[in-house]
């Protein structure tokens, strides 16, 4: 999965990377047992990608939590995590329609899935 990410990455060249800070919560909480190495490159990761130009990280503020809250709320058939619904959320607000991921839940709202 990880190199898929790399290729893919090289692939789309200068192409806007949307991301937010519940999603680079997400990775810090993956990375945080598997290591100081692993949590050292997490950190390199989130430093580089907020310091990029070419990229922007939205703010968690009250008021995206309160429209996750409100999309988990009305999906609770699904088993979409709040980061994901926070994501969505973000998507929908910026016009993004494809997202880099493996996680058939962004699909299953209309979005293009790239990994």
């Amino acid at each position: 999965m990880h190199q898929d990410a790399i290729t893919l990455s090289a692939k789309l060249g200068t192409a806007a990377i949307v991301t937010s800070d519940p999603v680079l919560v997400e990775v810090l909480a993956y990375v945080s047992k598997r290591g100081p190495q692993a949590r050292s490159a997490g950190l390199a990761f989130i430093d580089e990608l907020r310091g990029d130009a070419g990229a922007t990280s939205v703010r968690q503020t009250p008021e995206l939590f309160d429209a996750g809250l409100d999309l988990y709320r009305s999906r609770l058939d699904k088993g979409y995590s709040l980061t994901d619904c926070m994501s969505m959320i973000v998507c929908r607000q910026r016009n993004v329609t494809q997202v880099l991921t493996h996680d058939h839940h962004f699909a299953q709202e209309g979005f293009e899935i790239l990994l």
